[in-house]
Order: C-alpha cells, then sequence, then structure tokens
C-alpha cells in the first residue's frame, strides 16, 4: 500500500510540472537549449481552477530567440500548438502571460515535445540516435523505391497490355482480309468456269 501511494504522488508531481498558474498580472517563462535544426513543439491550454467559472479565459503566449528577437507572439488565446526549428544554436524562452487581466487567476497546462537534428552524413556519431534516425533514413529510401517500383511495375503492365491489344486486333483484320480475300477468289473462279449458253 505504501509503494502504491509514493506511486500516485510520483504521477501528481509529474502531471503538476507542466501546470502552472497564472496570477493577475502574472507571468512565466521557461527554456528550453537548442541546437541548430532542433524541432521543438509546444501545445497548452488555459483554464481556470475555480469549477463555477464557466468563462473562456485567455492569456498571452510567446516564444523568443537567443539574441532576445520574439519569434512567435500570440495575444488572447485560450488553446494552441506551436512548432519552431531552431535557426541558431542558444536558450530559447516561451513565456505565458496574465499581464492583461487582474480578476482572475489563470491556470495553464502544457505539453513540450522535441526533435533532436542528428547530421546523418557525419560518420563520426556512434550514438543510439544517429542509429535510429539512419534506420530511419534507409526505411524511407526503401519505401521510395519500392513505390517507384510499383509505379514502374504498373506502366510496363500498361505498355504490354497496349501492345497485346494492338496485336490482336492486327490478327482480326488479317484474318477478316483473309476471308475477304477467300470469298471474292471463290466468285472470280465460280464466274469464270460458269458456261454461258448463247440463245
Amino acid at each position: 500500500m505504501h509503494f502504491k501511494t509514493l506511486f500516485i504522488f510520483y504521477l501528481v508531481s509529474l502531471i503538476n510540472c507542466h501546470n502552472i498558474l497564472l496570477p493577475p498580472y502574472g507571468k512565466q517563462c521557461f527554456f528550453e537549449n537548442l541546437r541548430k535544426n532542433d524541432e521543438l513543439s509546444i501545445s497548452y491550454q488555459v483554464g481556470s481552477r475555480d469549477p463555477s467559472n464557466s468563462e473562456q479565459l485567455k492569456a498571452s503566449f510567446s516564444i523568443g530567440s537567443p539574441n532576445g528577437q520574439i519569434i512567435v507572439k500570440r495575444n488572447d488565446v485560450d488553446h494552441g500548438d506551436e512548432n519552431l526549428k531552431a535557426a541558431m544554436d542558444g536558450r530559447y524562452l516561451y513565456c505565458f502571460s496574465n499581464e492583461k487581466s487582474s480578476r482572475v487567476d489563470l491556470d495553464v497546462s502544457f505539453n513540450v515535445h522535441g526533435v533532436v537534428y542528428i547530421d546523418l552524413d557525419n560518420p563520426d556519431s556512434d550514438t543510439l540516435d544517429y542509429a535510429i534516425k539512419r534506420l530511419s533514413q534507409l526505411t524511407s529510401d526503401v519505401k521510395a523505391e519500392q513505390s517507384y517500383l510499383v509505379i514502374r511495375e504498373r506502366t510496363h503492365r500498361n505498355t504490354a497490355e497496349s501492345t497485346n491489344s494492338r496485336v490482336k486486333w492486327w490478327s482480326v483484320f488479317q484474318i477478316i482480309v483473309v476471308i475477304a480475300n477467300s470469298l471474292f477468289q471463290i466468285y472470280y473462279l465460280r464466274r469464270f468456269f460458269e458456261v454461258k449458253s448463247v440463245v
């Protein structure tokens, strides 16, 4: 029983680490250290911890680059999904703000996902991430080659069927010509050997 209680508290702590409470005029910022070409994805939802509050609450969201430039700025949003590809190495700051409201606390829940960029052309990369990315690239190459082969087979099959169709109709035409020629010869020979009586 003691283990289950600790496990539940651990899960609650994991859930709470992605929930923040923004007081009136409050602002909270977080950061991620990214390398160039890393991808960052943030999804968020704004709500209230007050069960009697049915109003759709809104906050502001922004992402800043390592040189202090604001890359993404969203005002008065209740939810969103933002994707960012790092243009340079450094610390990227993302902030949730309740600075425009003095009435109520905002409950913001968010998830952060990242994709680490790995240079597949670098043979010195001897990591599990490199192996997974390389395997993914090779799988994509095999899939593309398979798609190409399917299209090529379909094209060749259509060509073969078209050729077979032409040969079939040419053979039918030849049979018709032979039959017509035979009928003409029979008719001509019968006329040639007919006995004409003069009265």
